[in-house]
């Protein structure tokens, strides 16, 4: 098994002459892993079809640990900028709370100087007619103040989507999402790394004729 941290890998190119049209079929479909320096050590592998080969140098390129470091630091510095939002909306819902409370005193205020100068309730001797004419301009009344506060929230609503509030919670939510999905694929990418690579290096470390050691394998994959 190759090495694959700190590899290059690329397709073997294969040159035909319009005289010799037909190559041997060990040379089709290969791909070569070498190293720095000088790429002396190499090794040359072998696909069953073009689309499997280009499979393989596709993922060979994307399986540096090195990737996936930059990926988990990525997802660092999005945490931070997540931590920097909470705080601020944390502060905001502070001062909203500190004006909710200063707007109920203002109506517990309010309801006391209405209660003051309501006038004397009216005595039961009042005739039906009156009582009627009564019953109608309280449901007009209650129309009217029903559709006042329709109107009102629908006007509150839109002012809150078009505030810097409303934007920063729709970057939050767009930041978050994209956390829990490179959150996903951090763990994937680490799960094939263990799977493909760190069990079986362990495994040729422990056979009777080991092609590499455990210290070796325990310096490259030092941190998963």
């Amino acid at each position: 098994m190759a090495l694959l941290e700190g590899s290059y890998c690329e397709k073997t190119l294969v040159l035909r002459t319009s005289r010799d049209t037909r190559t041997a079929p060990q040379h089709d479909h290969c791909f070569t892993i070498c190293y720095l320096p000088k790429r002396k050590k190499y090794y040359e592998l072998r696909a069953d079809s073009e689309e499997t080969c280009d499979d393989w140098v596709a993922a060979i390129r994307c399986a540096r640990y090195c990737s996936v470091i930059e990926s988990r630091q990525e997802l660092k510095e999005n945490q931070a900028y997540l931590l920097q939002i909470l705080e601020t909306e944390r502060k905001a819902k502070l001062q909203y709370l500190q004006q909710t409370d200063e707007l109920e005193a203002e109506i517990k205020k309010l309801k006391n100087e209405l209660n003051a100068i309501a006038p004397v309730k009216p005595s039961r001797d009042i005739p039906t007619e009156e009582s009627e004419q009564l019953r109608k301009i309280k449901k007009v009344q209650s129309f009217l103040r029903g559709w006042l506060c329709r109107r009102r929230w629908k006007h509150i609503v839109e002012e809150y989507l078009l505030s810097p509030h409303a934007e920063s919670m729709r970057k939050r939510n767009s930041i978050v999402f994209k956390l829990f999905e490179g959150e996903e694929e951090y763990v994937q990418q680490l799960i094939t790394l263990v799977t493909c690579f760190l069990r079986p290096f362990r495994m040729a470390a422990s056979s009777k004729k080991p092609i590499i050691t455990h210290e070796d394998v325990n310096s490259i994959y030092l941190n998963v």
